[in-house]
């Protein structure tokens, strides 16, 4: 009971802290000193690290992060690309942070499709079952870098959420904006959702929006899609009967569950919404109801839910439908900015790894 009566005020704690930062809420304006100290700081970091003398790497470095805290699609999104760059003879792997991992495990370490995700994260797990490449995770990002071209003769590295990590050189930087909730209230942390200042958005490759754009933004950017696919069941195949309308229980423990209900809503469900924190911990608790509806969750919450889901529990895998001008453009992008464009760099590089 306490538990779960602890979970419940921090569930509302963050609610009103989102609400505050992407919806009409006001109280978090308050913590605008917090702010500029914050954004003080980041600026000075990046300067420092941007100054120093980085690990250069003999291959190109591809970001792939946002300026926001919270879901933006970011995922998915690295699926599509990681797929298109192997369809161009890449050799392409994945440096991810891993949102817990480091406890209890060397690192780096290699994710694999049978990973446990409460370890290594369940993001980098997902990908790892998605995509046949290596997936490294490593808080140090350029260990995770390091260990992708030297053990697994990698071509070229996708950074998962790295944009804030500026220990790494990197040659191309993209960044997803979810495009419901756009930059909230436009404040840096913790006054709102910003890691980053929006000036941030002109100084990168390229800005994604994930869906139309909810307001304008004052950068020029491209807009991709997540499309549904059909309903795979979690864990062992079942013969229980697929469900295609009525009312379910909707599970998300992602940065924004709105988007993920709005989903099964326009696919015809009748959702019954039960959101958890981003990278909640799933207990079999989580996903019994006092009923017979059937349970459908998102593919990042399915991995942590394999062991103990019921024949009911079902979840809805997504695809980045991103416009083919893209992937001509960072095409052309590896070639002018990688590092084979800068003559000293090859040299630099092979030395480092």
């Amino acid at each position: 009971m306490e538990n779960k009566e602890s979970r419940r005020w921090q569930d509302v704690l963050s609610d009103s802290v989102l609400n505050s930062w992407y919806g009409n809420g006001f109280w978090t304006r308050l913590l605008l000193p917090l702010s500029w100290l914050y954004s003080f700081i980041a600026l000075r970091r990046r300067d420092k690290y941007e100054k120093s003398a980085r690990w250069q790497s003999p291959v190109p470095v591809i970001i792939v992060g946002n300026i926001t805290i919270g879901g933006t699609g970011k995922t998915p999104f690295v699926a599509s690309l990681v797929k298109h760059l192997q369809q161009q003879g890449f050799r392409p792997g994945i440096a991810s942070r891993g949102f817990g991992a480091g406890k209890g495990i060397q690192l780096p370490a290699q994710v694999l499709p049978d990973s446990d995700p409460a370890l290594l994260g369940d993001e980098p797990v997902m990908l790892a079952q998605q995509l046949n490449i290596p997936v490294m995770v490593d808080p140090d990002r350029v260990s995770a870098a390091k260990a992708l071209i030297q053990d697994k003769d990698c071509d070229l590295v996708i950074a998962d959420d790295g944009l804030q990590h500026y220990n790494l050189d990197r040659h191309i930087e993209l960044v997803v904006i979810d495009g419901q909730r756009m930059l909230g209230n436009g404040l840096s942390l913790p006054a709102g959702p910003l890691r980053e200042s929006p000036e941030r958005l002109k100084q990168v490759d390229q800005v994604l929006i994930n869906g139309e754009p909810s307001c304008s933004l004052n950068t020029a950017y491209e807009s991709f899609f997540l499309e549904p696919d059909s309903l795979r069941p979690v864990g062992r195949e079942t013969d229980t009967k697929v469900p295609s309308s009525g009312k379910v229980h909707a599970v998300a423990g992602i940065g924004n569950p709105e988007r993920f209900f709005n989903t099964l809503e326009n696919l015809g469900f009748e959702v019954i919404p039960h959101p958890f924190p981003d990278h909640h911990a799933f207990v079999k608790q989580d996903l019994q109801f006092q009923d017979d509806l059937p349970v459908i969750m998102t593919a990042k919450d399915a991995v942590k839910c394999t062991a103990f889901a019921e024949s009911r529990c079902w979840f809805l895998p997504v695809q980045a439908r991103v416009p083919e001008a893209f992937f001509e453009r960072i095409l052309k992008l590896i070639e002018t900015k990688g590092p084979q464009s800068r003559s000293d760099k090859d040299t630099h590089g092979q030395e480092a790894v």
